[in-house]
């Protein structure tokens, strides 16, 4: 490898900062020849957290993790080490955090009686087995771009198993049959433990804290620039010999113009389209502000490749309309411990080991989850922070005649402590900013073959794609893993790197999985 190419990484996200760790430690690029522009003042894209308990705590979201899948996360988390601890790597660091902190949810699912639905049983008819041992079975190219309703009767979306898989992995009706089959393959492991989520792992604090500070860290520590603040506008290219190749890269940042030359030794990585772009704050005083593609800035870059190129993807596919793959998360700060302790007296969870809350019969599919506290590494001893969202933020509420995406932090509240029967005053002062994602699940769309491109599209000789919109055999989106494997993907094809990657476990292959998995299926 030429020590002196550069790379150059266009979005700041998880997907950015593995992408440059695999080319230092795999790769032999210096940190200081490698840069990453994001567009935000922070790095780590959909893996956020910030605030403080003044002005309230905020995250848009949490990815499940689990330490029987996501072999490349953990492939690169075993070599970064802790914040907490220099002697640990943040692998050895979660598997001890979660060695103490078992979950073993009590109250997956409550009813519109305030009582806990019964989850031993996944609730299916032998229409409903029969269907989706067929839709389990059918071929990606026979699936090409169906919705889940296309092969699920309407019972099947009553029972115990869709509303704990649904609300545990954000699908929809109307999502891509392809993806939910990928799922169902991917975390059969999870298959026979769903309702209490046991093989579900936790990071010690929030994935900003946990995963984004302590590889920014590494990187920083090498020399990485990270230039925040700093919306790319486009990519200067050529073609030649059948392939494209990027030769510079436009940039505004504080009203001002440049151009960076890129050599042909030089490496670029974009991250083509963003699941949390166009996401706005709400207040306990305001709802979030409607924001659409417009007030987007990850879709263009994107759209300007593909134009003509086919190989290079179809973003129309994902971010065509909002209204299918938007919904709308909150967080909590509560200086008062009652909220707490009224949900574990409810659960007989403490916090940290109940997993999702979702109330079945809410208008808005409501959950929440109550994380191990602190939750934030700056957070007071005193102050609680939790995080919930809905499905169907476009309905009206049960207890609050609007629909969610209309509603105030305040509303949100009052909502909650609704189907709980809380008393107002347990969340008296709290803090809760509601967050609307207009994308947050657009990589679930129905989607035809070659709508995603792949890492390294056919025809690109130093541009690579990295996010959730890129394809990779029998993986799945809206994980970190996604992201990740996309990085080690792409920066081992272009730099021609020799050592395999970790492949996915095949779990699904298991004869015991498979048989425990039917054992539930017929509970």
């Amino acid at each position: 490898m030429n020590t002196q190419s550069r790379a150059y990484l266009v979005g700041g996200g998880v997907g950015a900062l593995a992408a440059a760790a695999f080319m230092i430690r795999d790769g032999g690029i210096p940190g200081e020849n490698i840069s990453i522009f994001e567009a935000g003042s922070i790095m780590g894209g959909s893996l956020d957290g910030s605030g403080n308990p003044d002005i309230g705590y905020s995250m848009r979201g949490g990815r499940m993790l689990t330490t029987d899948n996501y072999e490349c996360t953990w492939d690169l988390y075993k070599t970064i080490p802790s914040l907490n601890d220099s002697s640990k790597s943040v692998f050895e660091e979660t598997v001890e955090f979660n060695e103490r902190h078992k979950s073993n949810s009590r109250a997956r699912l409550v009813d519109k009686r305030r009582a806990k639905v019964p989850v031993s049983s996944m609730g299916f008819s032998m229409q409903d087995r029969l269907e989706l041992l067929k839709l389990s079975q059918a071929d990606e190219d026979h699936l090409a771009a169906s919705c889940i309703t296309d092969w699920l009767s309407p019972s099947f979306f009553e029972t115990e198993f869709w509303y704990i898989w649904a609300t545990t992995f954000a699908f929809q009706p109307w999502h891509s049959a392809i993806e939910f089959r990928r799922y169902l393959h991917r975390f059969m492991l999870e298959f026979s433990r769903i309702e209490t989520l046991a093989g579900v792992k936790r990071t010690i604090f929030n994935q900003y804290d946990s995963l984004v500070r302590p590889l920014q860290a590494w990187l920083q520590s090498r020399g990485v620039h990270f230039v925040g603040d700093c919306k790319v506008t486009e990519l200067n290219h050529k073609m030649g010999n059948g392939k494209l190749t990027v030769t510079g890269i436009k940039w505004l940042r504080q009203n001002e113009c440049e151009v960076i030359a890129v050599a042909a030794i030089d490496f670029v990585f974009l991250q083509n389209g963003s699941m949390t772009d166009s996401s706005s704050l709400g207040s306990m005083t305001d709802p979030p502000k409607k924001l659409t593609k417009l007030e987007s800035s990850s879709w263009a870059l994107w759209e300007q490749l593909s134009k003509d190129r086919p190989q290079f993807g179809n973003p129309a596919a994902f971010n065509s309309c909002i209204a299918q793959s938007c919904w709308e998360s909150f967080t909590v700060t509560l200086k008062n411990p009652a909220f707490f302790d009224k949900m574990k007296q409810f659960s007989d969870n403490p916090a940290g080991t109940g997993g999702l809350v979702t109330f079945k019969d809410s208008n808005w599919l409501m959950s929440i989850v109550l994380a191990h506290q602190p939750h934030f590494l700056n957070q007071p001893a005193d102050v609680q922070v939790f995080w919930g969202y809905s499905l169907f933020p476009d309905r009206i509420g049960n207890f609050v005649p609007k629909a969610m995406d209309e509603c105030n932090g305040t509303e949100i509240l009052r909502e909650l402590c609704g189907h709980l029967r809380f008393d107002v005053e347990t969340v008296e002062s709290a803090n809760c900013l509601p967050c609307r994602m207009p994308y947050i699940t657009s990589m679930f769309m129905p989607r035809e073959t070659g709508d995603r491109p792949h890492p390294v599209p056919q025809g690109s000789a130093n541009l690579a794609f990295i996010s959730q919109f890129v394809e990779i055999s029998d993986d799945v989106v809206f994980t970190v893993e996604y992201s990740v494997r996309a990085a080690q993907i792409a920066v081992y094809e272009l730099l021609g790197i020799k050592r395999q990657i970790p492949p996915v476990t095949p779990h699904d292959k298991s004869l015991r999985t498979q048989f425990e998995a039917f054992l539930k299926a017929f509970k």
